[in-house]
């Protein structure tokens, strides 16, 4: 099968703008309702915009308590070489290590860097703040969605998605890159590996060897999203909750975490946030590719109703919606801070 027809068979690959167009109704009539387009600003108010767009993360990072994620530090885009190797120091984040925008769009710009040179060379490709941060140890990614009314005291899970990372095993003849040649999903991300491995993907694996080629759970970089909404239960909701409560003004919103085994987690042992995402979160289990485009159509509309009625209630309270004219200020900076990406 090509992979041209591999992605039009395959809705999970579909331009969002065409996955959201009934979505783009329900917005319409919320927006009529709440007389503003940008009503998703009051979804979490001690985010920007809500977490929808131009939020920097190290904001998110400081608002959660520091025990639930790995060390991180901001590097601003004009910083010198010094002052690079200053930050890794005095922070104690060791090599290998991740490094991602501040201000990032589905993953792009997300890489593993394994040395000084490497983080240099990243710094000098970029034009755009960046945060390093520890390598968190565990090897299996969730995403959990969660969703709580202002006023109550417990929230809920509406959605669990677990991420198959992009591993590849060897058998002692194939390269790196015939071996992703093998899965439809992989090769659709070999142009983008080439621009960062080059020759690398021309390394034959010994027989039996594993290789996770990308070591973040990103459904755009190669990452298999399966729905475990079934792992849902009352402890790991209470898990959740406990951290969302202390998170200021956090009420709808997608944590993706990282944990060694389910029993741990569910006991709050042994796992590390990767990231919060605020009111532009998807309810990614929809991506299983069991599901179809109706069922995705069904999750998105179903948040999209959360996060109206969550608005509507902050709002009540004194949380404001974005006007129109600083709602259009923010989507034109959104698209040009988009373009800096450009070289990744």
């Amino acid at each position: 099968m090509s992979l041209f027809l591999h992605k039009l068979l395959h809705w999970e690959y579909w331009p969002y703008q065409l996955v959201y167009v009934p979505v783009y109704f329900q917005w319409a009539w919320y927006s009529f309702r709440a007389r503003s387009l940008f009503f998703f600003n009051a979804s979490n108010p001690s985010i920007k915009n809500g977490g929808f767009f131009m939020e920097s993360k190290k904001s998110i990072y400081d608002l959660i308590p520091q025990q639930y994620y790995p060390k991180t530090e901001l590097i601003n885009a004009c910083a010198s070489m010094n002052i690079i190797r200053q930050k890794i120091e005095k922070s104690g984040i060791q090599f290998p290590l991740i490094v991602k925008p501040d201000m990032g769009q589905r993953g792009t710009a997300v890489k593993k860097i394994n040395t000084l040179e490497e983080l240099l060379k990243y710094a000098g490709k970029g034009e755009f703040d960046f945060l390093i941060q520890d390598l968190i140890p565990y090897e299996n990614e969730v995403g959990i969605f969660y969703v709580r009314y202002p006023d109550e005291a417990q929230g809920h899970i509406t959605g669990i998605v677990s991420k198959e990372f992009l591993i590849v095993t060897g058998d002692g003849i194939s390269t790196l890159e015939d071996l992703l040649r093998k899965d439809p999903r992989y090769a659709i991300q070999i142009p983008k590996l080439k621009r960062e491995m080059g020759k690398r993907l021309a390394e034959v694996l010994p027989q039996g060897e594993k290789r996770n080629v990308v070591p973040y759970g990103n459904h755009v970089r190669g990452s298999k999203f399966l729905d475990a909404s079934h792992l849902v239960t009352p402890e790991i909701t209470k898990v959740i909750n406990d951290i969302c409560i202390q998170i200021p003004g956090f009420y709808f919103g997608r944590l993706d975490v990282m944990y060694d085994n389910w029993l741990d987690f569910e006991k709050g042992e042994n796992f590390s946030i990767v990231e919060v995402n605020g009111a532009a979160s998807e309810p990614t289990h929809m991506y299983d590719p069991k599901h179809s485009i109706f069922f995705g159509w069904k999750e998105l509309m179903r948040h999209l109703r959360f996060m109206f009625e969550i608005s509507v209630i902050n709002n009540k309270k004194g949380a404001p919606y974005l006007s129109h004219k600083a709602g259009l200020k923010e989507y034109r900076d959104f698209v040009e801070h988009n373009k800096k990406f450009a070289r990744f």
